[in-house]
């Protein structure tokens, strides 16, 4: 098990003995310039000595080196603590955690805490222990919070599974879980939901953390109440207000900076305009897809736009390492370089950029010049976790038509799903649609396309259609897997049978993501395990990502990230209006609505 480390109750003696001179350090870095997120502040010329994976001394390090002592010279380098993810969801990056890590390490990323929800709605438990068995080849640390909302709305939606109390309890013993994944249904926690409360009763026996999901702009009696639950973090803030009020109330406000979610701007002003302490103040990533994370980085490119905004250089990296720490109640073993801490270092050339140089974990070398160095094997994944594509049938254009009984020709109004570039949140609009022979039609001039959401997991039949805007396509259709959360095949397009050709294609793929314009394929980006990710190294998954974006341009869509933004109309958990497979969700009062407008 390649993360598992030496625990502090193994090797209290052998650290203070190396500490001490009475035995030599396996490590010593000498000469950096250490960024203590203790105190905030940099202190040159020091050393740190590293005994099984930990620091035993922090300081002027001579008197514990030996013959033995392999020497690290940092002359010139910032030494920081390692980075941390406090919110993943690995998945999204189309990878698997073998090569999620070999992408992300070189960033200066050592430890992640990954809520596999993506797949435990796809697979349940089994998909969860999936991920978590990937993990243990892997120096990154990688933490668990099992899923909490599996489906994410009962009763709005079909998963391909579900997790309830007892499972979570009993996930609760597993070597690796760190707490409760996003709490995304908070009316069930604030209307005092009985399983709901019971997941977070096994959370809280079990001493773990219970991470948030509070997307309402309410920052009152309802956001009180969801804290006192027991929710210890949140990452859908947008507003600076919304992180404020967080971390005015104890809440671990984790600003997001993901590929398509581009939240610090706004968050990172509750700190820069207003004179608090930032302890309650995280960085995180959420969704990030591997072109992001080739082309721009990880936690460095997510430090560094903070930095950007007006943070300062310490206070940043303290969000992405003490702060992520103390919040899953792991600061006595990570977050800082201090004594008794695993030895995880990134050594920075410039601050200000985040130039990571060289990464360790344990106190062994696992980055370096922007590669891992260290070799991760290829992962065999089960047959069952590549045959999820489930549909039943093939599907005609006819499926996608949508009657209008009684309105032969003219316009109605009807409810459309409008969304925000680069954000989660979309708005519910109420528009003038045309009408021909009781079918209704799309509009371009107002930049309106048909959405549909077909059940992928049992062959259940049902199948929710709808109206978008927002996209500026002008043609064809794009199909998708990827939705969150219970990743039902999602379509959206300009006719019914571009739509058809692209949902038939990922059915016979087995799922991914596709392009199709005039009855052709244009791009085609298969992810075969869940429908959600890839076995193809992560250069090549970004390639294609990048073929596939063009194609989305080719239809005439200039969006930053589409795929992710389309990936949120099914995720019937944020405002204000969104598309299931069973139909149209009014999500701010949580219940169905018609398409149409009487």
């Amino acid at each position: 098990m390649m993360n598992k480390y030496y625990r502090l109750a193994e090797v209290t003696e052998k650290l203070v003995a190396v500490a001490q001179g009475r035995e030599k350090a396996d490590v010593v870095i000498k000469n950096g310039r250490l960024i203590n997120v203790n105190t905030g502040e940099i202190m040159d010329n020091m050393d740190i000595s590293i005994t099984h994976g930990r620091i035993a001394l922090v300081g002027d390090a001579t008197h514990t080196i030996g013959s033995n002592t392999q020497i690290i010279d940092a002359k010139g380098l910032y030494m920081a603590p390692g980075f941390m993810d406090g919110h993943i969801h690995v998945e999204s990056s189309m990878m698997p955690v073998r090569e999620y890590a070999k992408t992300v390490m070189p960033h200066g990323t050592t430890a992640i805490y990954m809520d596999p929800h993506e797949i435990g709605n796809v697979l349940g438990m089994d998909g969860i222990r999936l991920m978590m068995d990937d993990a243990k080849e892997v120096p990154l640390k990688v933490y668990t919070v099992t899923p909490s909302c599996v489906p994410a709305v009962p009763g709005f939606e079909d998963a391909g599974a579900s997790i309830g109390p007892d499972d979570i309890k009993n996930s609760m013993e597993w070597e690796g879980v760190a707490g409760l994944g996003e709490m995304m249904n908070f009316p069930g926690v604030i209307s005092g939901d009985h399983d709901v409360h019971s997941e977070l009763k096994a959370t809280l026996e079990a001493d773990k953390i219970i991470t948030g999901h509070y997307s309402m702009p309410e920052t009152g009696s309802g956001l009180n109440a969801y804290i006192a639950s027991g929710v210890r973090c949140c990452h859908e803030s947008i507003r600076a207000e919304d992180a404020l009020a967080k971390m005015r109330l104890g809440m671990y406000a984790q600003l997001r900076e993901g590929s398509a979610w581009h939240d610090v701007k706004e968050t990172v002003k509750s700190i820069t305009e207003n004179n608090i302490d930032t302890r309650y103040a995280t960085l995180v990533s959420d969704d990030t897809h591997p072109s992001t994370l080739i082309s721009k980085g990880h936690m460095d490119y997510i430090v560094k736009r903070a930095i950007e905004e007006g943070v300062n250089p310490i206070t940043a990296i303290q969000m992405a390492t003490i702060n992520v720490a103390q919040c899953f109640q792991m600061d006595r073993d990570l977050g800082s370089i201090s004594p008794g801490k695993c030895a995880d270092i990134v050594f920075i050339s410039d601050l200000t950029q985040v130039k990571v140089e060289m990464v360790l974990i344990n106190g062994e070398i696992v980055a370096k010049g922007g590669k891992t160095i260290v070799e991760i094997p290829n992962g065999v994944y089960p047959k069952y976790s590549k045959d999820t594509m489930k549909v039943g049938r093939k599907l005609t254009p006819k499926d996608f038509v949508i009657n209008v009984e009684n309105r032969p020709n003219g316009r109605v109004k009807a409810r459309v799903m409008e969304i925000v570039e680069a954000k989660v949140n979309n708005y519910a609009r109420e528009c003038m649609m045309p009408v021909l022979d009781e079918v209704l039609g799309i509009d371009l001039k107002q930049d309106i396309i048909k959405a549909a959401v077909i059940e992928r997991h049992k062959a259940t039949g049902t199948m929710g259609k709808g109206l978008v805007k927002g996209f500026h396509i002008k043609e064809g259709a794009i199909a998708s897997t990827v939705a969150h959360d219970a990743h039902n095949l999602l379509v959206i397009g300009v006719n019914d049978d571009d739509m058809a050709l692209a949902a038939n294609t990922l059915i016979k793929t087995g799922g991914g993501m596709v392009a199709v314009r005039n009855g052709e394929v244009t791009g085609l980006l298969p992810l075969p395990i869940a429908g959600l990710m890839s076995e193809l190294p992560a250069e090549d998954i970004a390639k294609n990502v990048d073929a596939l974006g063009e194609a989305w341009r080719q239809l005439g869509c200039d969006l930053v990230s589409p795929f992710m933004t389309m990936a949120l109309l099914s995720l019937a958990v944020l405002p204000e209006l969104r598309l299931t497979n069973r139909g149209l969700v009014d999500t701010v009062n949580f219940k169905f609505t018609d398409l149409i407008i009487e």
